[in-house]
């Protein structure tokens, strides 16, 4: 009597054997016996890795700081960050001015080598006198900050409103009684906009920004 005929093969099962051009072929696996895991939906298995990956989640900070450490930098770390980003600024600043100025004082000069001289003269006088008032002036803002907070033990918006119109009074100090007064109004009115725009969002109910 003939064999009756074998059932469907379920998905997860190996296929018959066929016959190649060499002799029979070997036994063909699946896909999901090849992954090692079920390729359902529910499962939270993933069939790449073949690890939970629930297990890559990461609801912790990825960095791994000192004992005592902060999160974010203080005012020491961010001192050499404002204090060289004052002089590229004052410089680019001074460039751009010294460059109006010459042109303005030399228009009447034909173009020439003695103009482009006093032009470029300009130009790197302009850059360097304003790289060393906003350099001196963020050194300052920043040394005030540093030794506020060192001797508060506290790290908030008095301390740079403080420094700020510290800054603003022993910069111009050489002025007399008046200048360096006039000095702190400004550097207290300039500190008091720049906390009052970093707590813009605190003040609105979000998330408070770092100053």
């Amino acid at each position: 009597m003939d064999k009756e005929p074998s059932g469907p093969s379920s998905p997860g099962s190996r296929s018959a054997g066929g016959f190649g051009l060499f002799g029979s072929a070997g036994p063909q696996y699946s896909k999901t016996e090849l992954a090692g895991v079920p390729l359902t939906s529910m499962s939270p298995l993933s069939p790449y890795l073949n690890v939970d990956p629930r297990y890559l989640i990461q609801n912790t900070d990825e960095f791994i700081l000192p004992t005592g450490a902060n999160k974010t930098r203080g005012r020491f770390e961010l001192a050499f960050f404002t204090i060289g980003g004052c002089c590229i600024t004052g410089a680019v600043f001074g460039a751009v001015n010294g460059l109006r100025m010459g042109l303005s004082e030399t228009r009447n000069m034909a173009w020439s080598k003695p103009r482009n001289v006093q032009i470029l003269n300009m130009v790197t006088r302009q850059g360097a006198t304003w790289a060393n008032t906003l350099g001196s002036l963020a050194l300052l803002y920043s040394a005030f900050g540093v030794i506020i907070e060192k001797a508060r033990g506290a790290e908030d918006d008095l301390n740079t409103i403080a420094a700020g119109t510290l800054t603003g009074v022993l910069y111009k100090s050489p002025g007399g009684l008046r200048g360096a007064a006039r000095g702190g109004l400004v550097g207290l009115t300039l500190s008091g906009l720049y906390a009052f725009y970093n707590n813009w969002d605190h003040l609105k109910g979000s998330s408070p920004t770092r100053y």
